[in-house]
C-alpha cells in the first residue's frame, strides 16, 4: 500500500551559529527525568513534558515574536511544561506557547507528553497479545531482547504497537516483542518499562449504535469535524496534504484529494514508508497511531508525533491530527472492530462517509 505521511522537517540553517552564541542550558538525562518512586501508580501521569522536534528549539524570555532567545533545546531533548500561553505565534495559524522552567517555547516543534512512571511488565499476555503505546519520550527498538542488540528504530512517545511476546535478558530487563508489518524482521524489542499497555476500555467504540455519522474535512480552514444526525460532536484542527519543492526544483503535489470518501480501513498502528529509499523526501515512520484510511492510495486521518503545528497543509496527502484526536476518530468511526484486530476492513456500505472540500 502506498502511504503518505509527513513533510520534511524544517531546516534551521542558522541554528548552529545561534546555539554557539547562546549560553548552554541545563542538561537532564532522559532516565533521570523519568525517575519515580516505587509507590507511584503506573497508570497515573506525573506531570507534563515536552520533546523538541527540531535541531534547535529556541527558548524565549517572553511568548512573543522578537523576544530574547535564552537557550536552545536539542532535538529529542525533554523538558518540563509548566503551563500554556495563547499569544501571537511565530506563524499566523498557531498561537500556542509552552511555558517551561527556563522560558517559553513555541509549540509547533514540541511534542507534548504526559510523564508516566516506569511501567510494570504484563507477563501473562493473552494469546493474541495486547496493544501498547510508548510512554517515554523515546525508546530503542532493538533486533533482539538485549541492551547491546542493534537498534533498528527509535520509537517515540504516543506510537502504538501490537505486543506479541515478553522476554527477560540475563541482566533482569524485561522486553516486549512488538509486531512490525515490514519484513524481514517482522518484530522488534523494546523495554517493557517504556511501554504502557492500552486497556480495552481506552479504545472501546464511541456511540457505536448511531447510524448517521459523517466527517467533514475543511481544507481551507484545516479543520476536521464529526457529525451525528447533523449535530457536531467533535472537531479538531488538522494538517492536510501540501505541495513541496523537490531537490531538482520540481513541484510535487501531495494535496489531500477533495471529494466524497468513506472509511476503507482502520489500524491502531501503521508503519508508513516512502516509495524510494534514495529520495531526499524518503520517510520511514513506525507505529503511526490510530489510522483511519479513506482511499486506496493509503491516505488516512492519523495521529502525528513528528510535528505539533496543525492549521496549515504540511503532509504528504494524509490528514494529520493530534494523537488524542486520532484515537477519538478511530474509536468513533464505522466499521467497528474488536480489540484484537490489527486490520478493520470496510467498504462504502459500512464505512463512515468523509467529505473533503
Amino acid at each position: 500500500m502506498r502511504s503518505f505521511s509527513r513533510r520534511q522537517f524544517l531546516k534551521l540553517s542558522s541554528s548552529a551559529l545561534a546555539m554557539a552564541l547562546t549560553p548552554s542550558r541545563r542538561w537532564f538525562p532522559a532516565d533521570e527525568m523519568w525517575m519515580s518512586t516505587p509507590d507511584q501508580d503506573p497508570g497515573k501521569p506525573l506531570g507534563r513534558m515536552g520533546r523538541a522536534l527540531a535541531a534547535g528549539v529556541a527558548v524565549y524570555d517572553k511568548p512573543e515574536r522578537g523576544a530574547k532567545r535564552l537557550a536552545y533545546y536539542k532535538r529529542d531533548e525533554s523538558f518540563v511544561i509548566t503551563g500554556e500561553v495563547r499569544a501571537p505565534g511565530l506563524n499566523a495559524h498557531n498561537d500556542l506557547w509552552y511555558e517551561t522552567e527556563e522560558g517559553y517555547v513555541f509549540s509547533a516543534w514540541v511534542q507534548p507528553m504526559l510523564k508516566y512512571p516506569p511501567q510494570p511488565t504484563l507477563y501473562d499476555l493473552p494469546a493474541w497479545g495486547c496493544w501498547g503505546e510508548i510512554c517515554v519520550p523515546y525508546t530503542s527498538a532493538r533486533v533482539a531482547p538485549h541492551p547491546e542488540a542493534a537498534e533498528k528504530y527509535r520509537y517515540y512517545y504516543g506510537t502504538t504497537y501490537h505486543i506479541i511476546g515478553v522476554h527477560r535478558d540475563e541482566q533482569g530487563n524485561d522486553w516486549y516483542q512488538l509486531f512490525d508489518e515490514l519484513p524481514p524482521t517482522a518484530s522488534y524489542y523494546a523495554l517493557a518499562r517504556d511501554v504502557r499497555v492500552i486497556s480495552r476500555s481506552e479504545i472501546a467504540p464511541i456511540h457505536p449504535f448511531v447510524g448517521d455519522k459523517r466527517i467533514e474535512v475543511d481544507l481551507s480552514n484545516q479543520v476536521v469535524t464529526c457529525f451525528e444526525n447533523g449535530e457536531v460532536v467533535f472537531a479538531t484542527r488538522c494538517a492536510s496534504g501540501a505541495a513541496f519543492t523537490m531537490a531538482d526544483g520540481s513541484i510535487a503535489d501531495f494535496s489531500t484529494p477533495k471529494g466524497e470518501h468513506y472509511v476503507l480501513l482502520k489500524q491502531a498502528s501503521r508503519h508508513m514508508v516512502g516509495e524510494d529509499e534514495n529520495s531526499p523526501d524518503y520517510f520511514d515512520l513506525p507505529g503511526i497511531p490510530w489510522d483511519t484510511f479513506f482511499d486506496l492510495e493509503g491516505r488516512a486521518i492519523h495521529g502525528t508525533y513528528w510535528h505539533n503545528d496543525f492549521g496549515v497543509p504540511r503532509s504528504h496527502g494524509c490528514v494529520n491530527v493530534s494523537i488524542d484526536a486520532a484515537r477519538w476518530i478511530y474509536r468513533w468511526t464505522h466499521p467497528i472492530g474488536a480489540y484484537e484486530d490489527d486490520f478493520i476492513r470496510s467498504n462504502w456500505r459500512v464505512g463512515t462517509p468523509i467529505l473533503i472540500y
